[in-house]
């Protein structure tokens, strides 16, 4: 079971664990908001989430919760999802996490008395280096959401390529791993067809961050 957003960072951990040989993806778990029917953080329709693992052709288990969250209430569905997860027969849980080294820890607090093992397939490699690797696999990802004390509202609905990347403001991480920018991806090599997207006019912009809304074409 892979953790998972949507963005980039969780494509490309889709697209490691494919590749080996010793493991099977049989689903990917994702968390929405069930306020407004949006993936946590990224702020994804659901009907755009529908599109992407349908097009990925990967099973999706979506865990709603409300907004905002407690985290006694994040922590109860999760321990839900984990029972659903092994009595499925799932033996490892992935994650996209790259190198905030106290949310790891966390995840592998919370799992350490289940019997599944942890990977992080991303783990400790260069922002720098896994975003050219993205690029150069030929994926494509569209900026949502941002953080406007990092990142200017004009990157909100631009797609990564080596040209944004060298436009980002200086200290922002190439990965957004520190939460400055978060993305949705829309083709690559792990897409059956690209998800035909269309750019609203709409920038909702809220405490943390403001989000750019999207609908399918």
């Amino acid at each position: 079971m892979l953790s998972f957003s949507g963005g980039k960072d969780s494509v490309l951990a889709l697209h490691k664990l494919m590749k080996e040989p010793n493991y099977e993806v049989s689903y990917l778990l994702i968390t929405m908001s069930s306020d407004y029917n949006r993936s946590s953080i990224h702020g994804i329709r659901d009907e755009l989430i529908e599109a992407q693992v349908k097009a990925l052709n990967v099973p999706v288990k979506k865990v709603f919760l409300p907004d905002p969250c407690p985290n006694e209430v994040y922590e109860e569905a999760m321990n839900d999802a984990m029972d659903e997860a092994l009595q499925s027969g799932i033996t490892h849980v992935a994650f996209g996490d790259i190198n905030l080294k106290d949310i790891r820890d966390y995840r592998e607090k919370q799992l350490e008395p289940l019997p599944v093992d942890v990977i992080f397939p991303l783990w400790g490699h260069p922002t720098n280096h896994l975003i050219d690797e993205f690029v150069d696999l030929g994926f494509k990802t569209v900026i949502t959401t941002i953080d406007p004390n990092k990142v200017p509202e004009a990157f909100l609905g631009q797609v990564i390529d080596k040209n944004l990347l060298n436009k980002l403001p200086d200290g922002v991480d190439p990965c957004g791993e520190n939460g400055e920018f978060h993305t949705f991806v829309y083709d690559g090599p792990l897409f059956r067809e690209p998800v035909k997207y269309k750019l609203k006019d709409d920038v909702v912009k809220g405490e943390f961050y403001w989000y750019r809304d999207f609908d399918l074409k």
